[in-house]
């Protein structure tokens, strides 16, 4: 069978009594998000929102994945041909739908079953209800590609319990479905044998009020088991740790806690720090940190001057090294440039976070919203 092609292929559309049930549609890209998929998502939850027939929204993946992001192969083939512009461009679709779903007036229920990362995080867990199962793998990736946790990651990471969001977003960790509902990713937990009947239910709800949504879907949910070497028993730390001003403070912190003990995890988190791109983990601790104080908006305006930074290559090529090693070549041995943290000009790092050097560029110009929004997705704001 041909992979979808066409704009309504790669989102298919369900009615169902007062539900639209939207469907991800790439599963042998495990529905990496094209642009064409981002404008027929844009495109819908526009639509029903002022859809009076239209209660709930439910969006899910096809085949073993929700999302495992965006098409970052299609976006580096643009880039490399001098088209800096055409990434941009899909990194302003994909931030403004973020922020649609993030301040949207109906109930969004995401189905989490399988892999979550990066561009998918952002179309799920801006959305009010975040449905996970056994089958759920979360992770933001971004530092070992050389990128950093964007798509509004420095809003919801920086809402974690104390600093489980600086090790999310650093370490690029992955989550199980257990730890999402842990930490508050996840707003639900309800077993795979379960969601057909879950999404049987939600379309025959005839309302958006959101409690109503929530006590359907708390019927079918359950409180998952926490593993015992789950990341999230290590909050204490964590806290502890990645508190600390800086990464090299953070690495430091990491390396007193293992000078009297083995501990296999510490040892691990602070292996893959040092893998990650210095230039990454510089400029996504600062965002997320900024991401504390700021609405979502402010943080997808922020993230997508970096992100057109990124694009640009000019303050460092560190995304199209990471993404040779990782997706291209698959050799998995990036050579970042500068290759260390102390070797990081802090103020090319300060520089990512400037409107860009381009007469052409102006900010992401989010899209306008009602001022009848719900309280939840308000405060967002």
């Amino acid at each position: 069978m041909a992979a979808p092609s066409s704009l309504q292929e790669q989102v298919l559309v369900e009615e169902r009594s007062f539900s639209r049930i939207l469907t991800l549609n790439r599963p042998k890209q495990l529905n990496a998000l094209s642009f064409a998929m981002l404008s027929r998502l844009s495109e819908c939850f526009l639509a029903y929102e002022e859809d009076p027939k239209v209660k709930i929204i439910i969006l899910k993946g096809k085949g073993r994945a929700f999302c495992a992001g965006g098409d970052v192969a299609a976006m580096i083939r643009d880039v490399k041909e001098g088209d800096w512009k055409s990434g941009a461009k899909f990194f302003a679709k994909e931030f403004s739908l973020n922020y649609l779903m993030a301040t949207y007036k109906k109930p969004q229920v995401s189905i989490l079953n399988g892999i979550v990362m990066g561009g998918g995080s952002g179309v799920a867990i801006h959305g009010r209800f975040r449905v996970a199962t056994e089958n759920s793998v979360f992770a933001m990736p971004e530092t070992a590609l050389g990128l950093f946790p964007d798509i509004g990651a420095s809003y919801f990471l920086s809402r974690l319990p104390g600093f489980f969001g600086e090790y999310v977003g650093l370490t690029g960790a992955r989550l199980d479905g257990a730890e999402m509902l842990a930490c508050g990713l996840a707003t639900h937990y309800v077993p795979l044998i379960r969601l057909s009947t879950l999404e049987n239910a939600l379309c025959d709800v005839g309302s958006d009020d959101p409690s109503i949504v929530s006590s359907i879907i708390d019927k079918y949910s359950e409180q998952p088991y926490l593993k015992e070497e789950s990341s999230y028993n290590r909050l204490g730390v964590i806290n502890k740790c990645f508190s600390r001003r800086t990464v090299e403070e953070i690495i430091s912190a990491l390396e007193r806690e293992v000078t009297d003990r083995k501990d296999r995890w510490i040892t691990s988190t602070i292996e893959t720090l040092k893998k990650a791109s210095p230039t990454s983990l510089k400029i996504s601790i600062r965002s997320i940190r900024e991401g504390r104080l700021q609405g979502v908006g402010q943080c997808l305006i922020r993230e997508y001057r970096m992100a057109c930074h990124v694009l640009r290559g000019e303050l460092s090529k560190d995304f199209f090294e990471g993404c040779r090693a990782i997706l291209i070549d698959k050799d998995r041995n990036p050579k970042w440039e500068p290759s260390k943290l102390e070797l990081v000009n802090e103020s090319q790092a300060h520089q990512y976070f400037s409107k860009v050097n381009d007469k052409e560029w102006e900010d992401l110009k989010l899209p306008a919203r009602s001022t009848s929004m719900p309280a939840y997705a308000f405060a967002k704001l």
